[in-house]
């Protein structure tokens, strides 16, 4: 059985200007390198004495938030996954909230135009996983080592939903940057051990 953990890249300036990123590649800002700072240290707390495999979606931020967690784990640099990625929001990217309410009516991506239908999001989500584990466990067999993913609100939020049967997160629920979720494979089987979602601020 392999621990995986799910960390949402840290803060950047659409993050702060609440504006839907998605595939947009958007750097850290300087709040969010200090977040990055900030889990990376409490990770490699978490893991002393273990040296576990760090990933991330190819990204800017999300690349940039592993290297600081491998570097204080004291892992290899991180492996890049495409699928990792965060979710395309079509036209939405670059909206902020208000504004994605005020042209589409509804917190619904499935009704954005070239916005990738979730259906699919959650397929590409369970593969990466499956596939981020399974390359650690082929690498450092026979040792089943822990691996640290790093990745995106949405695509760690279906993750969870998947997981956890659709019952989390609960309604009025966000995943904050930085926030770590713990999940078991064992096999191909996915199971939610622990997730860190907050209120909507």
């Amino acid at each position: 059985m392999t621990t995986l953990l799910l960390v949402r890249h840290g803060e950047t300036d659409w993050n702060a200007q609440r504006r839907i990123q998605g595939s947009t590649d958007i750097p850290l800002n300087d709040e969010g390198r200090a977040q990055a700072q900030g889990v990376a240290e409490r990770l490699a707390q978490q893991f002393a004495g273990i040296r576990p495999v760090v990933v991330a979606s190819d990204l800017s931020r999300a690349r940039e938030t592993a290297k600081a967690i491998a570097a204080a784990v004291g892992a290899e640099p991180p492996r890049l996954y495409r699928q990792l990625r965060e979710r395309s929001y079509g036209v939405a990217e670059g909206l902020t909230d208000a504004e994605y309410l005020a042209r589409f009516g509804a917190w619904n991506r499935d009704n954005v135009p070239e916005a990738e239908p979730t259906p699919h999001l959650r397929r590409r989500a369970v593969a990466a996983a499956r596939r981020v584990v399974r390359d650690a466990r082929r690498r450092h067999a026979p040792l089943d080592v822990p691996v640290i993913a790093v990745s995106h609100g949405g695509l760690i939020r279906e993750l969870i939903r998947h997981a956890s049967g659709d019952t989390l997160p609960r309604e009025g629920e966000r995943l904050a940057n930085t926030s770590t979720h713990t999940f078991l494979v064992e096999r191909d089987r996915l199971s939610l051990h622990a997730y860190a979602a907050v209120p909507v601020g």
